[in-house]
């Protein structure tokens, strides 16, 4: 399954992709590293969905972490929720525990 089969989701996904499909992926792909008991991640989430819903065309991908998930390692996420900014599957830019709408908007913003 490619990441361009998949739709944004609205909560955190415990079916994670591998690393292999998230680089196979194009257009521009906003990865959301988190767990919905997550206090900052909860925080973070109006901030979050009030951009990302200015933007129609952005895929909003929301990966459930944690101990034993393999994709969260493999990008280095340490911190929740962590943003990570995708064009045509390489990093573009990253965000780290954002709580308000302009951390988030200047982030997506590196994408064009």
């Amino acid at each position: 399954m490619k990441t361009s089969d998949i739709a944004s989701n609205s909560d955190y996904a415990e079916e994670a992709f591998t690393f292999e499909q998230i680089s196979e992926s194009s257009g521009d792909v906003l990865l959301e590293f988190g767990a919905p008991w997550c206090g900052h991640c909860q925080a973070a989430s109006s901030a979050i969905n009030e951009v990302v819903s200015e933007y129609s065309e952005l895929r909003h991908i929301k990966i459930y972490d944690g101990k034993g998930k393999r994709l969260g390692r493999m990008f280095k996420v340490k911190l929740w929720p962590t943003l990570i900014l995708l064009h045509d599957g390489k990093e573009v830019a990253r965000l780290v525990r954002p709580l308000r709408s302009d951390e988030v908007r200047q982030l997506i913003s590196k994408i064009n």
